[in-house]
Formats: C-alpha cells, structure tokens, sequence
C-alpha cells in the first residue's frame, strides 16, 4: 500500500526523535483530506495521539507548542519534501515524483485489493463471522425495513470478505407461527396451486389478506388453531402444505435476491428451532433462571438488584416458546455448528431491546461468547412508495427503480446508445438507491425521493455510475497496458496531486468502516473522488 511506506518512512524518524516504536506511531499518521479551497500536505501526525503512548511530561503542554517543536526537530528526507507544523498537528509533504510514482505503481499492482493490504491491517486476525441479515416474513409484507436489512448486511458480509474474514450469510425467516394456521386454512379456502406456483410471494399475501378478514369468525379461529396444532404436531399432510409454502417463496426470494446481487448460505428459520426451543426453557429451568408469574408466563430477571424490575418473557402461559427463545436456540445452534468469532444481527433500531435482552440472557446462561454477538441497528424510511402506492415486496421496488431509470435515460438527450437499456437501467437505478441509503449514519431516520435519488448530478449512485462509465471509456479509448515506465512529470498540476493524495486515505476509509460497520466512509470517499475526476 503506497500509504503504507510512507507511513512507514514517517513513523521512523519519528520514533527516533520521540523514542517510541515506529508500530506505535503507525496508526497516529493518517493522510490529510483533500481540499478544493486550499493546499493541504499529505499525512499529518496527531500531537493529542502520541501524548498517551508517551511518558514524556513535556508533551503535556500546549499543543499547538508541542507541534512547532516536534516540527523543529525533524529534517526532511528524499520522501518527506515538507514538514511543518498546524494547531496540534505535524504535517508531512511527500517528494511530489515519489507521490505519483508511488500510488500509480501500488494502484496497478494491488487491483482490486488495493486499500486491503495495508499495514493498517496487520494486526486485525481473520475471523469468522455470522451475519444474519434481511429474514422476511413468509406471506407478510416485505417492507422497507426488509430491504434496508438486506443492502447493509450484504455491505458488511460484502467488506468482511474482501478483508480477509469467512462469512456465513444466514437468512433467518419468518416461516412460523399462528399466522401459518391462519394461511393454511386461507389456502383451502382462497388459495390456488397455479397461482403459488407462478407467484407464491403475492398469492399467499393475497390468501393472508382474505383469511386475515374472516379470521372475526369463531369458527375459522378454531380451525386455524387446529391447523397450528396439526403442525407443531408434526402432522404429515399439514406439513407438507407448509413445506410447499416455504419452499417456493424461498425459489422466489432466491430469484429477487439475485437482482440486487445479493445471496445466502443458508436459509434458516424459527420452525427449525420448535424443539431445540424446548431445550432452551430447560437449561433456563435447570439453571435457575426461569421464573413463572402469577398467570404462568416464564420470564427471566435481568435486573441488576434481581428484583425483577427488567425481566424478559421466555415462555408463554401454556408452555410454549417465544421469538427470542427460538433466537437463544438459534444463537446456540450456530456456535455449535460454525464455531464463529462474531455473530451480527442486521435489524431495525426498533429490535436493539430484543438484542440487548437475548445477549444477556446468553451471558447469564454462561455463554461467554454472548460478548461476541453484536446487533447493527439502522433507522426508519419514510416515503417510500410505488406509484400504485405503497411498497409490498422487494421486487415492487426494484421494478420501480428500473422503470423510473428508464424513463429518465430515454428523456435525457445525452444519454448513449446501450446494448441492454433495461438491465442498464436497473443496474444504475440500484446503485442509487443504496448510496441514497449509505449516504448518512445508519441509525438516522430519513425521509426518501425517488426524484432526489435518481438525480444525474449530485451526490447520488446514477452521477456516480456515470463516473466510473466516464472513466471506464477513457481505460478503454486509451489503453491500460502495464504501468513500467511513467512520466510523473505530467503529474504534478494541482489537480492531479490532489486524486493522487485522495488515493493516499482509502485504506484508512476501509479501516474506519471495518472498525464501526458504517459504509457512509466509503461512499463519502467515493463521492469526493467522483468530485475530483468527474468533468
């Protein structure tokens, strides 16, 4: 990594003025952002950063003093052209050749793991990691807390992998529960072999909706009930009816999910947990943990005090399990069967109770891995709707995205000739869509524009897409033959120092999203880069 050897060049001098280890140094240099208003050098040091790995009273003082006299102390080299000093900073300015010759060759060199390889790092171990992400409801809507799950867990499935990690992708479905009761029963009455077959998600929506309607009925309560029992029970025929129903909408999951460029290694479930539920409640039983209430719910105190000021309930009245207790077996199953060094739920900021309680009901039944398990939390959408109203299924938007790109590349006079106008427009209306999504933290509520995220100017996916198209041409009309002999003379106008220094601070955005999980650094980095190259 071309930022590397200059770090690398900066932390040895640096450790023989300070006497400290370069390693200890490394990660107090980063690269300067660039800036359209003024010059900035490339890679600065951070007084306040060094002072805690210091035993020097001296740098206890005044910061902005601390850095002139570091400065002071430094000499330039046949790397560093410049140094100077800023408010509690050391600023460090490469040989402007070397820059360019540098980047260019590591750039060329490193490909598509160029960023990955930086010393950066070296000290991260390669880990396994579970990531839990998008788990629809089978027959429910598929809103647009789904579709936010599914493009940031396939985010950071997506950078663990490119950083090294092995990743187990799991969907975990909705695929039980009264409402299979109630379907089950809808689908004799409503449902249509012809119609789950050629479009299972929207018919046994359809057949849900209708049941859902009768359901007042005294009668069609008991029968779904029945259905339920018939189920839990193992009952052949029953079965079988909600095999098919699982089985052909995740044919259809499978199909959509591919549009987006996303998929799974396994598709999991709460019915696959019914039994090892049951367990659950023992191991809580035989550990002291469960507690019944005056009307024989099961709960677990998570208070502090124990005096069961927080509890969570486990167990309803008639002995049967809850969500979270299928997610304790789940929890569980998965340590048993992969072994993980990190579990990663991928849900809405409306579930972080669900997860704070399932964690520590782990710890409290001595699984010390709990400390492993994280839940990445994100915000609400608003406004999200198709033109016929509102988004039911994943694919309603997608084939609005795709649609209303079409109809932008057509009205728009500069648009060019494509091969595939449909696929094009799908694959350009995406991307907006997810940096629109990326573009702020991912806890933040936001209201969403179809106008605003299908922009062709701006920070949106379809300028940014025109970009990268933009200099894809350029590699294509001028050749990208092997770089062995370059004229970094070309290289030296401010505008070309400045895409050069941007280039410097990837690896630094990727270690920031690796470390915090937010891909806002990197499509920020990209949005700056597309400022600088785009014309």
């Amino acid at each position: 990594m071309a930022a590397g050897s200059f770090r690398r060049s900066i932390a040895s001098q640096l450790s023989k003025v300070l006497d400290l280890p370069p390693e200890n140094l490394i990660k107090s240099i980063s690269a300067v952002p660039v800036s359209k208003k003024r010059h900035v050098a490339d890679f600065q040091l951070s007084i306040a950063s060094i002072i805690e790995n210091s035993s020097s009273d001296g740098l206890a003082q005044d910061l902005h003093l601390q850095a002139q006299q570091l400065a002071e102390r430094l000499k330039c080299d046949s790397v560093v052209s410049e140094i100077s000093a800023g408010p509690g900073t050391v600023n460090f300015t490469i040989n402007r050749e070397l820059l360019a010759k540098t980047v260019l060759q590591q750039v060329w060199k490193n490909g598509s793991e160029y960023g990955v390889k930086s010393e950066l790092f070296s000290t991260v171990p390669r880990q396994k990691a579970v990531i839990e992400f998008s788990s629809p409801n089978i027959a429910k809507k598929f809103h647009i807390g789904h579709l936010r799950s599914t493009i940031v867990g396939n985010f950071i499935a997506n950078l663990k992998v490119a950083l090294g990690h092995e990743v187990v992708r799991i969907n975990y479905l909705g695929d039980w529960g009264m409402q299979f009761g109630l379907l089950g029963v809808g689908f004799q009455s409503f449902g249509s072999k012809e119609k789950l077959k050629s479009s299972p998600l929207q018919h046994l929506f359809e057949v849900y909706v209708q049941i859902n309607k009768a359901a007042e009925d005294e009668n069609t309560k008991k029968l779904a009930k029945d259905f339920f029992r018939k189920l839990e029970e193992h009952d052949e025929q029953t079965l079988s009816i909600w095999k098919l129903f699982r089985d052909l909408s995740i044919e259809e999951y499978i199909r959509i999910y591919k549009r987006l460029g996303v998929h799974f290694d396994e598709y999991s479930g709460e019915s696959f947990y019914q039994e090892k539920a049951r367990e659950v409640l023992k191991m809580l039983e035989d550990k002291g943990l469960l507690q019944k209430t005056i009307k024989g719910t099961g709960i677990v105190d998570l208070s502090e005090k124990k005096d069961l000021s927080t509890v969570s309930t486990v167990m309803r009245s008639d002995g049967t399990s809850l969500y979270i207790t299928r997610d304790l077996a789940a929890a569980i199953d998965r340590m048993n069967k992969h072994s993980w060094d990190t579990m990663i739920y991928v849900t809405d900021k409306s579930q972080s109770n669900h997860f704070q309680h399932l964690f520590q009901i782990l710890k409290l039944m001595g699984y010390d891995w709990a400390e492993r398990c994280q839940h990445v939390s994100f915000g609400l959408v608003q406004g999200m709707k198709t033109r016929r109203g509102e988004v039911i299924f994943l694919e309603d938007v997608l084939n609005e995205v795709r649609s209303r790109m079409l109809e932008n590349m057509t009205s728009t006079k500069t648009t060019k000739e494509v091969q595939d106008p449909v696929e094009t427009a799908e694959k350009v209306g995406l991307a907006a869509l997810i940096i629109q999504d990326f573009r702020g933290l991912l806890s933040s509520d936001y209201q969403f524009s179809w106008d605003r995220a299908l922009q062709s100017r701006g920070d949106t996916g379809v300028f940014l897409q025109y970009t990268h198209a933009r200099l894809h041409s350029l590699e294509q009309m001028h050749g990208n033959a092997e770089l062995t002999d370059v004229n970094v003379a070309c290289l030296q106008e401010p505008d070309a120092i400045s895409v050069l220094q941007h280039l410097l601070r990837y690896d630094e955005v990727l270690y920031r999203s690796s470390q915090d999980l937010q891909p806002k650094h990197i499509v920020s980095y990209l949005l700056t880069l597309r400022d600088w190259t785009a014309p």
